[in-house]
């Protein structure tokens, strides 16, 4: 992690303990819709032959991915959405910066994409210094900019003068 990172602020993401993968922590918990509208696309690149991409299906975009958004919004985000490695999702993580950083978590309580009983076990196993939850899908910082704003700034108050390093 770079040595000027002092706090991370987690919006309704996976805060994966070190040798967990994201997919680790949704197996503790019912699946979202996510899961059904996922396209695969196959990447292969030299040390990952059988790698493949992930994107969300664009008809499925709004209501999972971009709920609350308007139908424009969202279709433009849906068509210019970039692919992730699926790795990205089943790789067990080698670090969680969560254990060397306080951290602040937003949950999600409509996310269709993390679940949001995945996004409060995360953030409170990590005994992160504040938790909301904001009654919004998993793009708040579109949905609720304000709510994403004050977390932030709380982080940033509260880690002025910090440094990152260990």
């Amino acid at each position: 992690m770079a040595a000027n990172v002092v706090g991370l602020v987690y919006i309704a993401a996976y805060s994966p303990d070190e040798g967990e993968s994201p997919a680790d922590m949704d197996a503790r918990y019912p699946a979202t819709d996510l899961r059904d509208h996922l396209v695969s696309l196959p990447n292969p690149a030299p040390g990952r032959e059988e790698g493949v991409d992930l994107s969300v299906a664009p008809d499925a975009f709004l209501p999972v991915f971009a709920a609350g958004l308007d139908a424009g919004t969202a279709e433009v985000l849906a068509v210019s959405q970039r692919s992730f490695a699926d790795a990205a999702y089943t790789q067990p993580a080698i670090a969680a910066a969560w254990k060397t950083r306080p951290s602040w978590g937003i949950v999600a309580t409509a996310d269709r994409t993390v679940q949001p009983d995945v996004e409060r076990f995360g953030y409170e196993r990590g005994q992160f210094r504040a938790v909301i939850e904001v009654d919004g899908p998993h793009l708040l910082m579109q949905t609720h900019p304000e709510a994403v704003v004050d977390v932030i700034e709380t982080a940033a108050r509260e880690t002025e003068g910090t440094t990152g390093v260990d």
